[in-house]
């Protein structure tokens, strides 16, 4: 069963507060979209003075109230969900998100990586979308500290500021030539991150979907995104599914990563500060630096992970859902409002604490 049974069940009540199955849908006639979209919402929080607290809460179709991940005392990983990969149809499309889509008949397999009990609840995951970009920013670092390249590449800043593809193309591409994709992969499938997968990318850069990469190869899940962050934050206590000591990246790479997190230029999923402009303006977490992150958005999907240090708390999110742009109520926006209204709800709740 969860540690932190009371954070997990003000997690799932907060997402439950949004209302978000009564999001309206284009692709509906802007009829709410009918069933409860796929949200995956972990949080890491480090009250002052206090032990960390950690909670994993899914939502689905098939759990529209809500699952609980089942985290033991030491951080480690969910036992009590089975994560499904994510789909392309014969012409690249999401297949698992079209309206009309009849999830019994879809030929899912079960996320390698992942740990599940018999009887665990079965859970798609969504495609991170650029939320990838962090993952190969942790390759870079890797490769730098290995040897395998002489310096952080120039593509690095815009791949994560403005989530520049070209930049993230030449980004990959480096991996590639280091040799560093399956040192990546490796590595953290050794710290226990075993969910996230840079799979099927391409010596030439390649990581769509067109390139035989994106949806139903590249993974992430909400835990293993914030239990990468904890690695990532210098500033966090020491991860404790972790013998003492443990590292990912040597002290200049982490710092580098998370500094240029920090210099984040789009805020518009889980924060919301890009979009001040627009009509009925939700406020969210707080804007980068405050919120160091990487958001990752298509028509289909929204993801958001990063580092809040604000107002006196401190704490790590994800959230990896199936709200793409398709939700947005205007043109230009990344998703529903309800995304960072859930921002603006998490980061009222753990400021308490600060």
């Amino acid at each position: 069963m969860p540690v932190h049974t009371a954070f997990a069940e003000t997690l799932r009540q907060t997402v439950l507060a949004q209302d978000f199955a009564a999001t309206p849908d284009p692709a509906r006639q802007g009829a709410a979209v009918g069933v409860h979209p796929s949200i995956d919402l972990a949080v890491v929080a480090f009250p002052p003075d206090e032990p960390p607290r950690w909670a994993n809460v899914l939502f689905s179709r098939e759990h529209p109230q809500g699952v609980v991940a089942h985290i033991g005392r030491e951080a480690g990983a969910v036992q009590n969900i089975q994560y499904l990969q994510d789909l392309q149809g014969p012409d690249g499309s999401s297949i698992a998100w079209a309206p009309d889509a009849d999830w019994a008949a879809l030929p899912w397999q079960t996320l390698a990586g992942a740990h599940a009990a018999a009887g665990a609840c079965r859970f798609p995951a969504p495609y991170p979308a650029s939320l990838l970009k962090l993952l190969v920013a942790v390759g870079l670092g890797l490769a730098l500290d290995r040897g395998l390249i002489p310096a952080w590449p120039a593509a690095l800043e815009p791949m994560i500021t403005v989530s520049d593809n070209d930049a993230t193309t030449e980004c990959v591409a480096l991996l590639h030539a280091a040799g560093a994709v399956h040192l990546l992969n490796e590595r953290l499938a050794e710290l226990g991150l075993g969910t996230l997968q840079l799979n099927d990318t391409k010596p030439d850069g390649g990581w769509r979907n067109g390139d035989g990469a994106g949806v139903g190869h590249i993974h992430m899940t909400a835990w293993d995104t914030v239990r990468l962050l904890w690695l990532l934050d210098a500033a966090a206590p020491p991860t404790p599914w972790l013998p003492f000591g443990t590292r990912l990246l040597s002290d200049a790479a982490r710092g580098e990563v998370h500094a240029v997190l920090r210099r984040q230029k789009i805020d518009e999923v889980l924060s919301s500060g890009s979009l001040r402009h627009k009509p009925g303006w939700v406020r969210g977490l707080p804007d980068a630096p405050s919120f160091a992150h990487k958001t990752g958005t298509t028509e289909n999907y929204a993801s958001d992970a990063g580092i809040v240090n604000a107002n006196g708390a401190h704490y790590l999110v994800a959230v990896l859902t199936n709200l793409g742009s398709r939700y947005a109520a205007h043109e230009g926006c990344a998703t529903t409002w309800r995304l960072p209204a859930l921002g603006g709800a998490l980061r009222d709740r753990l400021e308490r604490w600060s």
